[in-house]
């Protein structure tokens, strides 16, 4: 839907930027993570509030698999903007490796630094025994994983055998992610800030935001709850061209619905014969928080999400084929929700 009114000096709305550095066809990693580092900097400019990266393994498509020197590579290009990871897949890790890590960024970027966490394994099972050797279930051991490594950022006992360093007494701020209600719960019942990534996943949304919100428990973390919601954010001068944009990624999500996984293609015209109706319908679903279209249309969508989730912040993620047509959308993201000049 075309919205005509235009956008002119809007409330400003919180918005971070959710960065998987997507490799496209033709391209590699490399770039792509040059990439990153070129749209921190200009969104640091722009007024973004924090800019994460994402773990995933054996992805062609991805570059941040190593999300933490990633973090570190943003953190040194840029000099005000909070960076973190969201998420660190958890499972996948020693908590003290973790703390040991962040302990570090948080010591070279004091103030700075983010750690969302989550517990799937950022991959597929055959990769996600490469990255751990023994698979136990997450839903066992990841409350156990993340009371531990919050102890690693607490300052250390006299006799504590075991310590982060760097990383004892950082408090470096932990965010719990996820698209279900057992994500939702546990963040509850640690007072944490929860973060929910229906810009892939929104199937359950609402109901997990509700839940969060009425079990929330106070901590020394976090006094009240604080929800972060992902959106994909795809804008250009028109509707027609933010569309067009954005069918590179209607057909990564298509050909994900096959079991294919690979490089983020050109946008082009997106011919639903090419896919069965339950493809359609995956890509549909998955897509379905998504605002696509000129400043006007956008920051329409991004209002009525806030409206929908009460989202005390929005973390926008786009994955566009051409670098510059990327930056120009989250430029005009920015603008149209009131963050730039």
């Amino acid at each position: 839907m075309t919205h005509d009114v235009p956008v002119s000096s809007p409330q400003p709305l919180n918005l971070s930027i959710l960065d998987l550095a997507p490799v496209v066809a033709g391209s590699t990693p490399a770039q792509a993570l040059r990439n990153t580092g070129d749209l921190a900097r200009h969104a640091e400019a722009w007024g973004y509030r924090r800019y994460w990266l994402a773990e995933h393994h054996n992805m062609a498509g991805i570059a941040s698999a190593a999300t933490a020197v990633a973090i570190g590579y943003v953190a040194a290009a840029t000099t005000t903007l909070r960076v973190g990871a969201g998420g660190v897949m958890l499972p996948n890790h020693a908590p003290l490796v973790i703390a040991e890590q962040f302990g570090t960024l948080e010591s070279l970027y004091p103030g700075r630094i983010d750690l969302g966490l989550g517990r799937a394994p950022g991959t597929d099972q055959l990769t996600a025994r490469a990255l751990r050797r023994n698979m136990g279930n997450s839903d066992d051991t990841f409350p156990q994983d993340v009371a531990e490594l919050q102890g690693y950022f607490r300052p250390a006992a006299p006799d504590q055998a075991v310590r982060a360093v760097p990383g004892a007494g950082l408090n470096v701020p932990i965010w719990l992610l996820g698209s279900s209600l057992y994500s939702a719960g546990l963040a509850a019942r640690l007072g944490l800030p929860f973060a929910f990534a229906s810009h892939f996943a929104p199937r359950f949304l609402l109901r997990a935001i509700d839940l969060y919100r009425e079990q929330f428990q106070p901590s020394e973390a976090l006094a009240k709850p604080y929800v972060m919601v992902g959106a994909n954010a795809i804008a250009a001068d028109t509707d027609e061209e933010a569309h067009f944009l954005f069918s590179s990624l209607r057909t990564r999500f298509a050909n994900m619905a096959r079991g294919v996984r690979g490089l983020l293609e050109p946008p082009g015209d997106f011919d639903e014969s090419r896919w069965t109706p339950g493809e359609l319908a995956f890509a549909t679903e998955s897509l379905s928080c998504s605002v696509v279209g000129s400043p006007a249309t956008v920051r329409a969508g991004l209002d009525d999400l806030i409206a929908q989730t009460g989202a005390d912040e929005v973390m926008v993620t786009a994955q566009i084929y051409d670098h510059q047509a990327r930056l120009r959308s989250f430029e005009i993201v920015a603008r149209a929700g009131g963050l730039a000049a």
